[in-house]
This record gives C-alpha cells, sequence and structure tokens, in this order.
C-alpha cells in the first residue's frame, strides 16, 4: 500500500494560512522590534545607518519565512541535496573569490549586497542530514559504515568556514550537526568516541589556528592580562552588563555603549548594551522570549508525523539555540569570543535571512505536520 494514500487531502493556500503558527509568527516580530528598537538605541536616537536597513531586511526575511512555510515539506526533502551543494560549492567560491572585510575572508560580493555561504550552510546541512536520516532505519543508523557519509557532510564544509577563518561558525555546523544525529538514533557511546579523538586531537588542532583566534582564547582565560588590548572587549563588556544593575538606566542612556566604551554594540555585543539599558530584567526578559521559542520549536518537532520534519524542527531549534548561547555566554566571558550574531536582535543580513528561512522551514513543519513521507520522498516505503 502506498504511504501516500494515507496523507490527508492536500491543503489549499487559504488552508495552509489557518494553519501557520501565527503566535510563534508574532514571538519572532516581537523579538525583532527589540533588535530594532537596540539599533536605534545604539545609533543614538537614529534610524541610520543600522535600524532602518533592519527594519527592510525582516520585512523581505518575514514574507520569505511565510513562502517557506507554505511549501509542502516534501519538496524541501526532494531538493534538500540540491540546496547543500550549491552552499557547498558558494564556499569553495568563497576560498577563491572570497570578499575580504574585517580581516576574513566571508563574503561572496554580488553586487547589491555581499552574501555569507556560511549561514547558508547551517540551513542547507540540517535539510540535507534530515534527508539522509530519513532514508534510514534504526538498523541502518546503528552501523557505523552508515555514519561515514553524514560525516563527511558535516566536516567538508566546516573545514572550509574554518578556513575563511570564522571558528564560531564552524563549532555550529558541527554542534548543530550532533544533535540531529542524536535525534536520529546514533548511540551516545559513538560521540564519546568523537569528542575524546577531538580532545587527543586538540594540541595538534591548535597549531592550526590563526594567532588572533589563538590569542582570543588566552584572552579568555586571563582577559585583565592585556586590558587595553586583546582582552579590552570582553572587560567593557563586563562593566556594561554590571552597571546595568536591575532595572537598568534606562532606553538610550546607557554610558558604556553611547560612550563608545563597547565596541561591534550594534552586532556582536548588542545584549550588553540592552543589559546596560534595562538591567537584568531586561536581559531575562529576552532570554524568557528566546525560551518561549525554542520551546515552540521542540514542541514541533516531537509533534511532526514524519522523520524528516522531526530532523529538520530539531536541527533549526537547536541551530537558533546556539546562536543565543554562544552569544550571549560570549559576551558575559563565559566562553571565547567568537563573533556569531545574537538573533534577531544583532544587525547583519545573511543572518537574519537565513535565520527567517529556518523559522519558515520550522513553521512549515508545524503545517505539513501530518504528512507521511515514504523512505524515498513520497514513494512506498
Amino acid at each position: 500500500m502506498r504511504e501516500d494514500s494515507l496523507n490527508p487531502p492536500e491543503f489549499t493556500i487559504a488552508q495552509k494560512l489557518l494553519n501557520i503558527h501565527w503566535f510563534l509568527a508574532f514571538l519572532i516580530c516581537l523579538t525583532a522590534a527589540i533588535g530594532i528598537a537596540m539599533l536605534y538605541s545604539a545609533a543614538n536616537g537614529n534610524f541610520q545607518p543600522w535600524a532602518s536597513r533592519q527594519i527592510v531586511r525582516f520585512g523581505v526575511g518575514f514574507l520569505a519565512m511565510m513562502a517557506v512555510a507554505l511549501i509542502d515539506v516534501r519538496i524541501w526533502l526532494r531538493f534538500a541535496y540540491v540546496f547543500y551543494g550549491l552552499s557547498l560549492i558558494m564556499l569553495i567560491m568563497v576560498e577563491f573569490m572570497g570578499y575580504v572585510g574585517m580581516g576574513a575572508q566571508r563574503w561572496l560580493d554580488l553586487g547589491y549586497f555581499n552574501l555569507q555561504p556560511s549561514e547558508l550552510m547551517k540551513i542547507a546541512l540540517v535539510l540535507a542530514l534530515a534527508r539522509y536520516f530519513h532514508g534510514l532505519n534504526m538498523e541502518d543508523v546503528a552501523r557505523p559504515t552508515r555514519l561515514l557519509v553524514p560525516l563527511v557532510m558535516v566536516f567538508a564544509p566546516a573545514a572550509l568556514v574554518l578556513r575563511q577563518p570564522d571558528l564560531g561558525t564552524a563549532l555550529m555546523l558541527v554542534m548543530a550537526s550532533g544533535a540531529i544525529f542524536f535525534v536520529a538514533g546514533v548511540r551516545l557511546w559513538k560521540f564519546g568516541l568523537i569528542i575524546v579523538s577531538g580532545m587527543v586531537a586538540a594540541p595538534v588542532g591548535w597549531q592550526f589556528l590563526h594567532e588572533y583566534q589563538k590569542q582570543r582564547i588566552l584572552t579568555f582565560l586571563n582577559p585583565e592580562a592585556d586590558p587595553l588590548g586583546a582582552g579590552y572587549h570582553i572587560i567593557q563588556s563586563k562593566i556594561a552588563l554590571g552597571s546595568g544593575g536591575m532595572m537598568g538606566k534606562g532606553f538610550m542612556q546607557g554610558t558604556q555603549g553611547h560612550l563608545n566604551f563597547l565596541p561591534e554594540m550594534q552586532t556582536d555585543f548588542i545584549f550588553t548594551m540592552l543589559a546596560e539599558e534595562f538591567g537584568l530584567v531586561g536581559g531575562l526578559g529576552l532570554l524568557a522570549l528566546y525560551s518561549l521559542l525554542l520551546a515552540f520549536g521542540a514542541i514541533i518537532a516531537m509533534r511532526a508525523y514524519s522523520q524528516f520534519g522531526r530532523l529538520v524542527a530539531m536541527g533549526v531549534t537547536v541551530t537558533f539555540f546556539l546562536y543565543v548561547f554562544i552569544n550571549i555566554a560570549m559576551v558575559m566571558g563565559l566562553i571565547p569570543v567568537v563573533g556569531v550574531p545574537l538573533p534577531l536582535i544583532s544587525y547583519g543580513g545573511t543572518a537574519m535571512m537565513t535565520l527567517l528561512i529556518g523559522f519558515g522551514l520550522l513553521i512549515g513543519v508545524w503545517v505539513h505536520r501530518d504528512v507521511i513521507i515514504g523512505r524515498r520522498g513520497g514513494e512506498d516505503g
């Protein structure tokens, strides 16, 4: 019996719009609005140059998110490897003809805007791994040889990203992929083997790190060793976090940010500026909003009927969590500075679009949560 015959009737566009998780969409808009307000504050009460561009980018991204959500998940499964291949080709192109900015070669100059393929790879890799594991049963997943292909799919782009150099994004690719491996049923001892291998190889890997990456790790261990040099950013970040107190200094009243002591306050350190202006209450409020988004992502993953939908939803949710965790831990000095933006809050084009496309896939899994997909993408299982 064909598994497709068990599927509910195809939804019309109107029915899909009714099935969209509108409360999740509202939470996404609310989070983005907070980001726009903080960019307005970072420019000293001016929409230029960051807030106005962020509004346009979010508007375009929101429309893209809705379009992605309305597309049948079986289409995403069908073209998952194509998206992965295109993203990998763009990463290779960065190696030879990438645009250099801020000391790193991470972008492709497309004329009207600069595209960062490593951001697109975060979503493409989730789709590709979800498709691969969707086609396996538990016996297949248990075979070590079956894991060679997905491991190559993970470490090939991670190695290319590490060469740009972008240690933070490379780690995100590996960790988000690890979550998909776990949800797909890979045994814990195999994760332990990879972790131990990584720890053994760490001294060798240290030799291949760029000098500034080594300096970031050393600064993380002892930022006071060079307070006016390598340790300046994180020291100023901690001062701003502490000076906000319980309720903060007020909107656009932060001294560390507005007196230019706080570096990159519109991108990497925007959470620090928010905490200075709105205090512990404001910081916890944003974390609560993020927690709601993560909770809905986990619920959607558990509710999905198909393995592909489940893995895509979990992959997107874990990727979003890593954005949040790494950025906030970084500005608090809990991990080395790696340049990961705060999702929907930090200024940025490709990262914003990537996140909204990811949320589009998440909402799309919710809309098509009862769709049954055979192991060959809709054919007989």
